[in-house]
């Protein structure tokens, strides 16, 4: 019977690509108040910060119980004319 010899050769060095996740720097964060009511607060997510309905029924709630909410994650640019339409609505909100 023949002896099989197996050598193997590793390469110690790799060259790993490692991806990194690019987190946005600012956020809507839109407060509580006594004026505006649930469906308003919902209907105005979803036309203007393009939330589905049940993401903009969360978030009213997450305003109404904690007393704000950060509502919209992204580019300050993408953001500005999204709050500005937010406060336009006589809702209370800023960019962080």
């Amino acid at each position: 019977m023949n002896k099989v010899d197996f050598s193997y050769q590793y390469d110690t060095e790799e060259d790993v690509m490692v991806l990194e996740e690019k987190k946005p720097s600012h956020k809507i964060v839109l407060f509580n108040d006594d004026v505006n009511t649930f469906d308003w607060v919902i209907t105005s997510l979803v036309q203007i910060c393009n939330h589905d309905e049940t993401q903009a029924e969360q978030c009213a709630h997450i305003v109404h119980f904690n007393g704000k909410c950060i509502v919209k994650e992204g580019d300050f640019r993408k953001l500005e004319p999204m709050c500005t339409a937010l406060l336009e609505r006589g809702l209370s909100a800023t960019i962080d």
